[in-house]
């Protein structure tokens, strides 16, 4: 990776770039600069058509602004997060941000000023880098460091918003009067301009809004959802494949197996994946894959491909490394399978959120009381004391959207204790987990994990399950395993 920034000539346009400490060139020749400043050709893209989904995200801006009339709304993208000294992670712009816009720059603001029949929208990214002062080649962000952006005219057109400079906007914000609400957690400098313009409890308001309103997916979001799930399956077909491989390695040859898909045809994972062979299985968020794959053992994969307009898929399957259950695996897995399809059932246009979770709890507490793991209770009474939790652990599912958990700051009367209506997607993901040290199971149970995990959307006469590209039903694993194993 190259290091070198050299300082930049001062001019009136620009302080000089801090030169690094160690850098070989002591500094730029007036000849350097002046040949810098010429002999490069115009880019300028011209005719641009709006991105796909710009009507929608005008649509969403048309909502937003009916629910907030006379206030001026500020929804930061974020910046660059630094991972070690001068190296930053992968920018991934804020939900809320992508969500109104479309664009996934960093520094991006989308700032909604209030007209007298509702907002004018003006979207503010960072210009073209400037080339008469340098900074496109001397700039650690300059153009010839980090790429190419699009000039504000350009994103305007691919956008729908009019663009401006947002190295304007703090000054603007600091001089602006009336109510004000900005989305917090993404952009220091903006809220630094803000604050003594916005309270909390309006900024959390907004951050509520605009969680709930990603509860019914638009046309678009279904087309997006339904790409990561086709991508996903892909994504576990290639693990299977390789089996053997991550068997003479570890874990980590499968993390980076289905990270190459998800790259390869999407923008990135959309959650650190869990690769939990074994024992592992049984921790629920096991991200740290750097354990053994042994066959005869379960594989509990659960992983997710963030499609480019960042919508993510989040499927689990738990396989036989070995392509067959043993006996006591098959029962287990069974039981998990039944459990949810019980919940998927449950899925439907005006059924409570939380009905799916208790019609698979229910079927997995009457497994584990025929199993005869809690005694002679029935299953009511686990039902009621929660006993069955020991071994279920988490709730059955979730929203899922641009966040793997989407739609989280909504209000627990418009989520959890909501009613479904055709357009929410989510998951339905039931388990059973035996740690490897409960002694209150038998031996044979300790350090299973089992988990099936689908993506559903609510339709107008039910629900579709949009990754049941991948087999579910036991038999099904084998035969698909064994199908891509040759």
């Amino acid at each position: 990776m190259s290091e070198e920034f050299p300082e930049t000539p001062e001019t009136e346009e620009t302080e000089p770039v801090k030169q690094r400490k160690n850098g070989l060139y002591p500094g730029v020749s007036d000849e350097l600069a002046a040949s810098m400043k010429s002999g490069w050709a115009d880019t300028e893209l011209h005719g641009l058509e709006p991105i796909a989904q710009a009507a929608h995200t005008a649509d969403r801006r048309a909502a937003l602004s009916a629910r907030f009339p006379g206030e001026r709304l500020v929804i930061p993208a974020g910046r660059l997060k630094t991972r070690s000294n001068d190296t930053d992670y992968a920018f991934r712009a804020s939900t809320e941000y992508a969500y109104l816009t479309g664009d996934q720059t960093e520094d991006g603001v989308l700032v909604l000023e209030p007209t007298a029949d509702g907002h004018e929208a003006t979207i503010y990214l960072l210009p073209r880098s400037n080339r008469e002062n340098g900074e496109f080649w001397l700039d650690g962000q300059g153009e010839l460091w980090v790429g190419r952006r699009h000039s504000l005219t350009e994103a305007g057109q691919l956008l729908g918003i009019p663009a401006k400079d947002v190295r304007e906007l703090p000054a603007a914000l600091t001089e602006a009067t009336g109510p004000v609400r900005n989305v917090r957690g993404h952009d220091a400098g903006i809220e630094a301009a803000l604050t003594d313009k916005v309270t909390a409890e309006r900024d959390e308001e907004l951050r509520v809004y605009l969680s709930e309103a990603r509860l019914v997916k638009d046309a678009f979001e279904i087309a997006e959802l339904q790409k990561a799930c086709d991508i996903t399956a892909r994504g576990f077909e290639d693990v299977v494949k390789v089996l053997d491989k991550a068997e003479a390695t570890s874990e980590r040859y499968i993390e980076g197996t289905f990270f190459l898909r998800a790259r390869v045809e999407g923008n990135d994972i959309g959650y650190g994946s869990i690769c939990a062979a074994g024992p592992h299985a049984t921790t629920l968020h096991w991200v740290r894959n750097d354990g053994a794959v042994r066959s005869g053992e379960l594989l509990l994969l659960d992983a997710g491909v963030e499609t480019n307009d960042l919508y993510t898929a989040d499927v689990t399957r738990t396989l036989p490394i070995s392509g067959t259950f043993t006996p006591l695996q098959r029962k287990i897995y069974d039981a998990v399978y039944e459990a949810q399809e019980a919940g998927i059932a449950a899925v439907k246009p005006g059924a409570e959120f939380r009905d799916f979770h208790d019609a698979a709890q229910r079927v997995l507490t009457e497994k584990l009381v025929e199993w005869g793991l809690l005694g002679d209770l029935s299953v009511e009474k686990v039902l009621e004391l929660g006993l069955q939790r020991r071994w279920t652990l988490h709730g059955t599912g979730h929203m899922l959207g641009m966040d793997v958990h989407d739609c989280a700051a909504a209000r627990t009367e418009t989520y959890v204790n909501g009613t479904l209506e055709p357009g929410v997607c989510l998951t339905v993901e039931p388990g059973l987990y035996f740690q490897a040290d409960d002694l209150t199971v038998p031996e044979e149970y300790r350090g299973i994990g089992v988990r099936i995990e689908d993506d559903i959307l609510v339709t107008e006469d039910g629900n579709r399950n949009l990754s049941d590209k991948l087999p579910r039903r036991a038999d099904e694993v084998e035969a698909w395993m064994a199908g891509l194993k040759g």
